[in-house]
């Protein structure tokens, strides 16, 4: 049995970098027939200080929208909590579901503060299901706060991330 942590952070400031290195590591998991629950994020430019965000659902393929208008000239983040809030409800249905493999977009602000995906965070946990999520690294103290020894942070690199998997899948997981 190896010691690697359940949950597993790709850490870097560049968050076009992390997005990609998820993307990619779901679609290897998906060719390879594992069940994937979570939520990844999708954003378009425009729409606000943050884009147009929404979430997909790993599951089913929907899309839930996680932004709001905030009116003409704002310059504040659009994101919008019930959305994510939303989003995370799916998200546990799916993990209650069953799934080999559970993808979050992001541990940020909002789940730093109770909200956010942290409901599908603890639910995967409680699964006992490796969780893969990316991490701003002003966000690190907060993250491990909540994580505790269950968590890992990892370079923002294919290897990293695929050694991780490649120990995870070594280990046996709860039915």
């Amino acid at each position: 049995m190896t010691s690697r942590a359940t949950i597993v952070a790709i850490a870097a400031a560049d968050s076009a970098e992390k997005r990609l290195l998820l993307r990619d590591f779901i679609q290897r998991r998906r060719r390879e027939g594992l069940r994937l629950a979570g939520v990844i994020e999708a954003r378009d430019p425009g729409a606000g200080a943050c884009g147009a965000l929404a979430l997909i659902d790993l599951a089913t393929g929907a899309r839930t929208n996680i932004s709001q208008n905030l009116g003409p000239g704002s310059t504040a983040c659009n994101l919008d909590p019930g959305g994510v809030a939303l989003a995370c409800a799916k998200a546990q249905r799916a993990i209650a579901g069953g799934a080999d493999l559970v993808a979050l977009s992001k541990f940020g602000k909002l789940e730093a503060g109770g909200g956010g995906l942290r409901d599908a965070f603890i639910s995967a946990l409680e699964g006992g299901i490796p969780i893969v999520t990316t991490l701003h690294p002003i966000l690190r103290e907060d993250f491990f706060r909540f994580a505790g020894d269950l968590a890992e942070e990892i370079a923002p690199e294919p290897e990293a991330l695929e050694a991780w998997w490649n120990d995870m899948f070594a280990q046996p997981r709860a039915a």
